[in-house]
């Protein structure tokens, strides 16, 4: 069945915010007196729940300080927006005006906090194109569970055999699979080839203007 909701990803996908990640991971535990980890261990909490990047990267962290470090991350990351980015990459912008053009619905389902999430979809001059944002505190559970997918299919009144999920990490691609919706990984973002492939990815684009070709 030929797609007509696509449900994409913002971090790595749509936005570049790679630099302003690391750059507000590394301020915050600096802050915080914490030893800094590598940059591909931080990336790979990418698309995570902030309190669940940081139980990633340190197993043992007591969970009664999380509160204080997402705001404390998220005072930092507003702060550094004006230096850092982030940039929308290549292409999204022309391909979401094209398929918005061609009838498809736009959604978009982040674990990035709503104010925040909403806020770079204006920003970036992605709003107009977009009819429904997921945020962190709009679903629970949160991704790898299908249940992102699945709030956004009843609240739109679209099947899963109508939806294609579009994401960077493995952690998107597992929310599509188990909602039963098709799947493309973008080899650009924060993860690669292989991971996306290996979670269930129907197909990977290397440019987010290939999209448009896939849904023909």
């Amino acid at each position: 069945m030929r797609a007509k909701l696509i449900i994409l990803d913002f971090d790595g996908t749509l936005g570049d915010t790679r630099e302003i990640i690391l750059r507000t991971n590394k301020e915050l535990l600096a802050l915080k007196g914490y030893p800094i980890p590598s940059d591909r261990v931080i990336l790979d909490t990418v698309g995570l729940p902030l309190e669940q990047c940081f139980l990633a990267m340190f197993p043992d962290f007591p969970r009664e300080k999380l509160p204080e470090w997402v705001a404390a991350y998220r005072q930092i990351f507003e702060d550094l927006r004006s230096t850092v980015g982030p940039s929308l990459f290549p292409g999204v912008m022309e391909t979401l005006e094209q398929l918005y053009r061609k009838g498809y619905r736009l959604s978009v389902a982040s674990s990035r906090g709503r104010a925040s999430l909403r806020s770079l979809l204006s920003d970036l001059g992605l709003a107009e194109y977009i009819c429904y944002a997921l945020g962190k505190e709009d679903v629970f559970p949160a991704k790898p569970d299908p249940e992102p997918v699945l709030k956004t299919l009843r609240d739109l009144g679209y099947s899963a055999g109508e939806t294609l999920v579009v994401g960077d990490m493995p952690v998107d691609i597992l929310m599509g699979v188990r909602a039963g919706a098709r799947t493309c990984g973008v080899s650009y973002g924060n993860s690669s080839r292989e991971a996306l492939l290996e979670a269930g990815a129907d197909f990977v684009i290397d440019e987010f203007s290939e999209l448009a070709g896939h849904l023909e």
